[in-house]
């Protein structure tokens, strides 16, 4: 039967006078270490260019390493024996690690994200097939405002290591709208309406300028191309104003937008 008494008596017994004097020493020499040490790791993170968010992650891993380190060594100045325990904390560490693999994986993603800065609160960007405006990055997922007024949950992990499209870190955005027009309809006749058109479209900027391409020969009618660009808070309403100018020139110019036709010819049995 154990004999806990006995056993407490063994452990007082072991527990010196200058084991404990050397614990309190090591305690003390430990918080003071610990009170320095993150007092000189905020100086030295203030600065580098990390975001505030950052500056706080590490300095909260850098308090529970060292307090945890405070612990293991009072423990070992009052002759506890700390290897089994040590053993027991990295098992435990290696489990809940490859527990928390996915969500260590999005905070890595997301330390990476907020160092790297491919894009900021308030972008409008396109990964995996998802677009929209950044509204909140965090440590686990990234969220997005997509244009149909949905809200979209990107976790860090694939969006750090996936393809992003960032189509307002310039300020602006290219517009493009494709138009056919008839065979007939000469091609300076086609440019000329399309210039027009974005002449009469609000908020295009000049520079860079905007141009009129002949693209392709389609089988109802040939095909031009309009570049022009508008800056981000203007892009959508401009693309939609653009497209009903440019309809309203070609109308105006009297240039035909050919669609898809179908001859049927009909044969006489008899002839």
């Amino acid at each position: 039967m154990f004999d806990l008494n006995g056993a407490m008596e063994r452990f007082a017994g072991k527990l010196a006078l200058e084991n404990i004097l050397a614990a309190a020493v090591t305690l003390l020499v430990c918080m003071v270490a610990v009170r320095l040490l993150l007092k000189l790791a905020r100086r030295l993170l203030r600065r580098t260019k990390l975001e505030e968010r950052i500056r706080r992650y590490i300095l909260m891993a850098l308090k529970l390493l060292l307090y945890t380190l405070t612990v293991v060594f009072t423990a070992g100045s009052l002759g506890i024996n700390m290897t089994s325990l040590v053993a027991l904390l990295s098992v435990g560490s290696l489990g809940v690690t490859l527990a928390a693999e996915d969500v260590l994986g999005n905070v890595a993603g997301g330390l990476v994200i907020l160092s790297s800065h491919p894009f900021t609160i308030g972008d409008f960007i396109e990964s995996g097939g998802v677009s929209g405006t950044v509204e909140e990055i965090s440590l686990n997922h990234t969220r997005l405002i997509t244009p149909d007024g949905l809200t979209a949950l990107l976790p860090n992990k694939e969006l750090a290591a996936s393809k992003v499209t960032n189509y307002t870190v310039l300020g602006r955005r290219r517009i493009v709208w494709k138009m056919s027009a008839s065979y007939d309809a000469p091609t300076e006749t086609v440019k000329a309406a399309c210039h027009r058109a974005m002449e009469a479209t609000e908020h295009l900027l000049e520079d860079p300028a905007p141009a009129v391409y002949l693209t392709g020969f389609g089988e109802s009618g040939i095909d031009f191309t309009v570049y022009c660009w508008a800056s981000v808070e203007d892009f959508w309403s401009t693309q939609f104003a653009l497209a009903e100018n440019l309809r309203a020139e070609f109308a105006r110019a009297g240039v035909e937008i050919p669609y898809n036709k179908l001859d049927v010819h009909i044969v006489d049995p008899r002839t």
